[in-house]
């Protein structure tokens, strides 16, 4: 991917993953069940890769409401959630209070986040990557994470990639979830350099009727995973290996997402 701007992309871009309302109001349409029911697999899965021990420590950087922070500090992590979103932060302290674990939460934007320590592991996951208005920006993270890293730390992206969202892609669906008709419509920007993403809310009147009560659109700049494995490199890790999920399978037509483990 070319290091320069893409104009048209980047006019379609905003920071809405700033906005409280928009997670408030669509935190429980793409946080379902089945999200948090894998997260303490996925939370084995990164102790497994990062070969972590009781007390080692974890950045969870988008940590988001905490689904996947609260499983790691269940397996006695010592770990710091990092979000831009101070209501995903609390409904994180929230959900760790309740099942009894400590979390260090930090309201922080990642494009200038500086760790005041180093940690062992480093994860950013389900696809809390590619939003920035620039790839500058969205580099600016990458490499900010990879310096909150230890010497042989692990970093571990997990996102959708330009490869998958081609493997998968769908036009839109349509699906009831937290009391809402939920419909979604999908569009490739450019030459398969970012993803249009739009998700509308209906309620259904006594009538029968359907009226719309919410509507977000949104753009993910899609890059491939070669080209992250190669920059992760480049911010300071020695080797950087792509695979197809969490039990590393192959990066292939099978591919369920892109899950990229960096060792510094």
């Amino acid at each position: 991917m070319p290091e320069q701007k893409t104009e048209a992309l980047e006019k379609l871009m905003s920071q809405w993953f700033e906005k409280e309302d928009f997670w408030i109001t669509y935190a429980p349409i793409m946080f379902d069940d089945n999200h948090w029911k894998e997260a303490p697999t996925v939370a084995e899965y990164v102790k497994s890769i990062a070969k972590l021990s009781e007390g080692d420590s974890v950045l969870d950087a988008g940590c988001g409401l905490g689904r996947i922070s609260v499983e790691m500090a269940a397996l006695g992590l010592e770990v710091t959630g990092v979000d831009i979103i101070e209501a995903e932060l609390q409904a994180a302290e929230e959900s760790a209070n309740a099942e009894g674990v400590k979390l260090n939460l930090v309201k922080a934007d990642l494009r200038t986040f500086s760790a005041p320590k180093k940690y062992d592991c480093v994860v950013n996951l389900y696809t809390s990557f590619g939003y920035c208005d620039s790839i500058e920006e969205d580099m600016k993270i990458l490499k900010n994470l990879c310096d909150s890293l230890k010497d042989n730390g692990t970093f571990i992206i997990e996102c959708v990639s330009r490869e998958t969202a081609i493997l998968y892609f769908t036009e839109g669906e349509v699906f009831e979830r937290a009391g809402f008709t939920v419909k979604t419509h999908f569009e490739v920007v450019g030459a398969w350099e970012g993803l249009r993403s739009q998700w509308s809310l209906y309620k259904t009147d006594e009538k029968g009727n359907e009226h719309l009560v919410n509507n977000h659109v949104f753009v993910q700049r899609l890059y491939p995973a070669k080209f992250l494995a190669q920059k992760l490199v480049e911010f300071g890790c020695k080797t950087a290996e792509v695979y197809g999920d969490f039990d590393f399978s192959p990066y292939d037509q099978h591919a369920r997402t892109m899950v990229i483990v960096g060792r510094k």
